[in-house]
């Protein structure tokens, strides 16, 4: 019986403490637009990055896009060599934080 009161005593606390008070007031830094350094995308690939962006696979933006799933992957590749990153979803985040996207 003891132990339950001394659980309700802790509940009627403040369970936030005052430092995290504090860092939740403080704004989250912004960050600015990287400039357009590097390769030039045309507007067809950038369209195509804002499809991967969707988060659909590459059948449907390929469908959307009309383009066949083998020409929308040989794209990306190709993309994907020109901005230096391994992967499609880099590209992307390549793109919006250039705000391309």
């Amino acid at each position: 019986m003891e132990q339950a009161t001394l659980v309700r005593h802790a509940v009627k606390e403040p369970t936030v403490s005052p430092m995290r008070e504090a860092l939740v007031a403080v704004p989250a830094p912004t960050r600015e637009p990287l400039p357009v350094i590097g390769p030039d995308l045309t507007e067809d690939e950038i369209q195509l990055l804002a499809e991967v962006a969707t988060g659909v696979t590459t059948d449907v933006a390929a469908r959307r896009l009309e383009l066949s799933a083998r020409t929308l992957r040989r794209r990306l590749r190709s993309i994907c060599d020109r901005l230096g990153v391994n992967t499609p979803i880099e590209a992307v985040v390549w793109a919006a934080r250039r705000q391309l996207i």
